[in-house]
């Protein structure tokens, strides 16, 4: 195995989980959010603002449109360069390994892999775990009435994603873990659990 995805909705802890993993297995971590734009999360923090362009995107489209508009993004212009990694590689023997992570890691994208090759599973959340979070980082109670309808709409369709993903999961017959532990020691671990990894890795000298 030279390869682990991990996939889920925004704020479900991907990347925390990711650099756990990668930290504890000796592999690198890589985030698909750094591989193409898009639209990012429609709050910033003061004196900054959040751009035109993206307050346009998250107040002017349904949530429908929201998320067809990412997949397009994703299949479209990150996805290709997911595969390209991931070939470089399963065709590297000297590299340790890989964790690769992000909501461009989608159900449909990874059910042809070589299960051999590459672990994978999606991270998924109770609605208010999602709401809780989300409130949090963007300081929704600072928020102006406009600021807010964008945080709305950008949960909604945090939401919509993570339903649409399970079912597609489901479908594929591919790993869905629900976030329950805060511990991430504990929750890396049920990772490598339902990956069927090795969990013996000593986590006490590992630093996260």
């Amino acid at each position: 195995m030279k390869a682990i995805l991990i996939g889920g909705s925004s704020h479900v802890g991907k990347t925390t989980v990711a650099k756990s993993l990668a930290t504890a297995l000796g592999w690198t971590h890589i985030s698909t959010d750094s591989l193409a734009r898009h639209p990012g999360r429609p709050w910033k923090t003061a004196p900054e603002k959040v751009p035109d362009h993206v307050a346009q995107h998250y107040l002017t489209l349904t949530v429908d449109q929201l998320i067809e508009d990412v997949l397009h993004h994703y299949k479209a212009n990150v996805w290709p360069k997911v595969e390209t990694i991931i070939a470089s590689q399963t065709n590297d023997p000297s590299s340790n390994g890989i964790v690769l992570e992000g909501s461009a890691i989608w159900p449909d994208f990874v059910a042809s892999l070589d299960p051999k090759t590459i672990k994978a599973l999606w991270l998924t959340a109770a609605e208010e775990t999602f709401r809780n979070r989300i409130h949090t980082e963007s300081s929704y109670n600072t928020k102006t009435p406009p600021e807010r309808k964008m945080i709305d709409r950008f949960l909604d369709r945090t939401l919509a994603y993570n339903e649409r993903m399970v079912d597609a999961g489901r479908q594929c017959g591919l790993i869905m873990l629900d976030v329950q532990d805060h511990d991430i020691r504990k929750l890396a671990q049920r990772c490598l659990s339902a990956l069927g990894i090795d969990t013996s890795i000593d986590y006490t000298t590992t630093v996260f």
